[in-house]
C-alpha cells in the first residue's frame, strides 16, 4: 500500500520529488516500527486496527533516538496524509491518527543583544552614513527600536503626522491593526528631533522614514545596512533590526519590569509570548553564573 500511496502523490497530487522522498522514508520507519510491535508485517486490517496508544508508543520511540518535536510533528503529519489515503481509496477507516496530540516545536528563545552592542548600534550605525541626513534617520530609527520596542516594519509603517507632541506618547499601529501607546524616553524623542530637522518633505502624509529616492524607507534596505555594520564591527550575526526589539524587553524585564507593562508596550496579544522573555534572563544569568561561579566547573 506505501507503494501505491507514493504513487498517487507523484501522478494525482504532483507532489514535489523531494516530499515524496520524505514521505517515503517517514512511512518506511512506521511500518517497521509497526512491523516490531505487532510482530508482523502490518496488513489492511492491522492498519485499521492501529489505536492511539500504538502511535504515542511511536512518537514516544523516535523522542527517545533523539528526534525533535518539529520532526515528529512532521512524520505524524506524512502519516495523517497515509491515512486519509487510505479511507479515500481502501476503505480503510481509523480516527486515531487524526486524535494524537500534534507535538508542538518548541520556539527558540528570542535573542537579545548585550547592552553595550545594543548601544554601539544606536550611536554608531550613522557614523557609516553618506550625509548627516541618512545619519540622523538611522539613529531615530534604531533608537525607536531598541528605545520603545518597535517591530522594524511598525517604525517604518509611521508617518510624519504620527510624530507626537513634546510629552505624548507614540500611537504604533501593530499586528492586525491594533493599536498601542508608547511612551518615549527623552533619547528617542532626541533622536527623532535630531531626524525631524534633516526629513526633506515633512508634510503629515508624507512617510516619517524616507528612502535614498524619496519613498518609504524599505525593510530590507535597513537590514542590510545593519547587517554591513554589524560585520565591521564584529557585532554577533543575531544583530538584526528585530533583535533591537528582544534587547529593549529583556533589559526590561533584567531591570526589574513588570510583565504585564512590557506586554503591552510589545502588543503582544498573550501573556505566555512576553513570558518567552523570562527564560532568556533565565539563560543569560545561568549563563554568567557557569563562567563566574567558583564551583560550575563541579
Amino acid at each position: 500500500m506505501l507503494a501505491a500511496f507514493l504513487a498517487y502523490l507523484a501522478g494525482e497530487r504532483r507532489a514535489a520529488v523531494k516530499t515524496i522522498a520524505t514521505y517515503s522514508g517517514d512511512l518506511a520507519e512506521f511500518l517497521e516500527f509497526l512491523t516490531h510491535h505487532i510482530g508482523a508485517p502490518p496488513h489492511a486490517n492491522d492498519l485499521a486496527s492501529v489505536a492511539l496508544a500504538d502511535l504515542r508508543a511511536y512518537l514516544a520511540s523516535i523522542a527517545n533516538n533523539g528526534i525533535g518535536n518539529a520532526t515528529r510533528a512532521k512524520k505524524l503529519s506524512a502519516i495523517r496524509s497515509f491515512y486519509r489515503y487510505l479511507r479515500l481509496r481502501h476503505g480503510i477507516a481509523n480516527e486515531a491518527p487524526g486524535l494524537v496530540m500534534t507535538p508542538r516545536a518548541r520556539r527558540p528563545l528570542p535573542r537579545a543583544l548585550t547592552i553595550p552592542d545594543a548601544r554601539s548600534v544606536i550611536d554608531d550605525l550613522g557614523d557609516t552614513a553618506t550625509t548627516q541626513a541618512i545619519a540622523a534617520r538611522d539613529n531615530a530609527l534604531m533608537a525607536l527600536l531598541y528605545g520603545a520596542g518597535l517591530r522594524i516594519n511598525e517604525a517604518l509603517s509611521l508617518d510624519w503626522r504620527d510624530l507626537p507632541p513634546a510629552g505624548a506618547p507614540l500611537m504604533v499601529r501593530g499586528k492586525g491593526s491594533k493599536h498601542r501607546i508608547v511612551p518615549l524616553l527623552d533619547a528617542v524623542r532626541c533622536a527623532l528631533a535630531t531626524w525631524a530637522r534633516h526629513h526633506p518633505a515633512p508634510s503629515p502624509e508624507s512617510p516619517l522614514f524616507l528612502g535614498a529616492r524619496g519613498a518609504r524607507l524599505n525593510a530590507g534596505v535597513v537590514q542590510k545596512h545593519l547587517r554591513d555594520f554589524r560585520r565591521a564591527n564584529g557585532l554577533p550575526e543575531h544583530a538584526t533590526p528585530h533583535a533591537l526589539r528582544h534587547s529593549f524587553a529583556t533589559h526590561l524585564l533584567a531591570g526589574g519590569a513588570d510583565l504585564r507593562a512590557i506586554q503591552d508596550l510589545l502588543g503582544h496579544a498573550s501573556l505566555s509570548t512576553t513570558q518567552r522573555y523570562t527564560d532568556v534572563d533565565t539563560a543569560q544569568l545561568l549563563a554568567v553564573w557557569q563562567q563566574t561561579h567558583p564551583r560550575a566547573g563541579g
